[in-house]
């Protein structure tokens, strides 16, 4: 059995760049689906209520299924984890601490179950965080400053992301692939993405001109080689655009717009936050 591609993002998408949503239609496209089922997971950076409604406000108006979610109110889930996970066109994962993901993940066994799904069928994305933990390692700042980390090896290699941002990380990549801590691989600046199939680069994609990537491999003698990776620049998009690209990727006429399918979490987490607040502000007055 084929597993589905895998979608790995330096950085951009919804929750770094609102109104430019090139990458985000670029990962529906992947599915084979014209309403794709879609679910994110920003458990990377705790389940933050902005993460979760920018997600919605994006993916809730697109020709989509979207759904969230929080395995820190798995109390509030109305079917069974594995029956949620297994059920999705796309997986799209949120940045934040890849040390912490991953370790929430194994205490779920998420990761096992995202894994079966992508086997299955299931298109896997993610930035940052989201993007390294499908690779055999990548570069972690979950404890302040960077150091290698194993991800769930699913595509052989590994990533640093934030290449161009955040280049103290290459500095502890480099060193990293060099002493054989890490595998071979690849950096990504931030709006870029590198798309795998079968476990090996199809193409890297960027919505940016500034936007690289380039693969970092290590000689016998352990110096390293860099090279550039050819880039296809994304041509802009706006949200209009979505359901006509999604429609010429599938060969299907898109179904009708429809809205969110489940929001719940998000209006509970906000009322919690309401609440919270109310009750803090009674205990100062």
């Amino acid at each position: 059995m084929t597993a589905a591609p895998v979608f790995c993002m330096g950085g951009g998408g919804f929750t770094m760049e609102p109104g430019r949503p090139d990458l985000d239609a670029y990962i529906l496209s992947l599915a084979p689906v014209t309403r794709p089922r879609i679910l994110f997971l920003p458990t990377a950076s705790g389940d933050p209520q902005d993460q979760i409604l920018r997600f919605s406000r994006v993916f809730g108006s697109w020709p989509c299924r979207p759904r969230i979610l929080s395995l820190f109110h798995l109390d509030e889930l109305e079917e069974p984890l594995e029956h949620l996970i297994l059920s999705q066109d796309i997986v799209y994962v949120g940045g934040g601490s890849m040390r912490n993901l991953l370790a929430l993940w194994r205490a779920h066994g998420v990761g096992e179950l995202l894994l079966e799904a992508n086997r299955r069928g299931t298109v896997l994305a993610g930035l940052s965080a989201g993007a390294m933990c499908w690779m055999q390692g990548g570069v972690s700042k979950s404890s302040g400053k960077p150091e290698p980390i194993d991800g769930l090896g699913l595509i052989p290699g590994s990533l640093s992301v934030h290449a161009r941002q955040q280049p103290e990380r290459g500095v502890v990549y480099r060193e990293a692939v060099a002493s054989g801590r890490l595998p071979d691989g690849w950096t990504a600046d931030d709006y870029a993405g590198l798309l795998f199939v079968d476990g090996a680069l199809e193409e890297a994609v960027a919505c940016r001109a500034d936007a690289n990537v380039v693969q970092v491999q290590r000689r016998r003698d352990g110096r390293l080689v860099e090279t550039p990776v050819p880039v296809r620049r994304l041509e802009p998009v706006t949200t209009e655009h979505v359901e006509d690209a999604l429609a010429r990727h599938t060969g299907e006429s898109p179904a009708p717009m429809d809205v969110r399918d489940e929001l719940r979490l998000v209006r509970r987490i906000r009322g919690r936050a309401l609440a919270g607040r109310s009750t803090r502000a009674r205990r100062a007055g």
